[in-house]
């Protein structure tokens, strides 16, 4: 898999742009701001876009998925539970952000879901403790997750944001680690790149799952 990162916005969201190596089909995860430069990067690679993936919809990953939407021709696939934050984000955004255009999403996710995008056999976990109705792509065969901002290299999600909590995000990320083997990539929405396997055995927030 060919995965590139995007790093937009004012807070440092990941963008991604992900497709088999030298394919000409690719998908776009979480395009949370700076449209034009997300839109020139997808001419630059000479591919089109299947579909938007979105984790979860707080305004840093959903900023720009209107117009890349429109740009693209792609559908969104958006949370089912929060579906409202992304028709709304002005109504779920923090002061001093925005404002940001809404969009109805052509496709709901909400865990369990195998979905077949741009050659990619793509598993869908409910990872919800961020935020209500935060998902986690799984690109089969490619030892790989799109995650959000549910773990990060030595760190994990927020939980002091509406709808959110840390022990459901401690039992998310515990379905990661059970589920998935430790050489799994994780591509997150903030910060740099890590492994499961690396998180299990150095992440200071991870301990309280250790001691299971």
């Amino acid at each position: 898999m060919d995965a590139r990162c995007f790093t937009v916005g004012p807070v440092a969201e990941n963008a991604w742009i992900a497709r088999r190596d030298g394919a000409t089909s690719a998908l776009m995860i979480d395009p949370g701001d700076e449209p034009e430069r997300l839109t020139q990067a997808v001419e630059a690679l000479g591919v089109s876009i299947e579909a938007i993936l979105i984790t979860h919809c707080h305004f840093d990953h959903i900023g720009a998925v209107a117009e890349l939407a429109r740009a693209t021709q792609a559908p969104v696939h958006c949370p089912r539970a929060e579906v409202p934050m992304l028709r709304d984000p002005n109504a779920y955004t923090w002061p001093g952000f925005g404002p940001f255009e809404g969009y109805e999403p052509e496709e709901t996710v909400a865990g369990g879901e195998r979905l077949q995008l741009a050659g990619f056999a793509i598993g869908v976990i409910a990872t919800p403790g961020h935020s209500p109705g935060h998902v986690t792509y799984v690109i089969e065969g490619e030892d790989a997750i799109f995650s959000g901002d549910v773990l990060f290299a030595g760190s994990v999600g927020r939980t002091d944001l509406p709808g959110a909590d840390h022990a459901t995000l401690m039992r998310s990320i515990a379905t990661l680690l059970d589920t998935l083997p430790d050489e799994t990539q994780v591509l997150p929405g903030h910060m740099g790149t890590t492994t499961l396997g690396r998180e299990r055995a150095s992440n200071p927030f991870l301990r309280e799952l250790a001691a299971r």
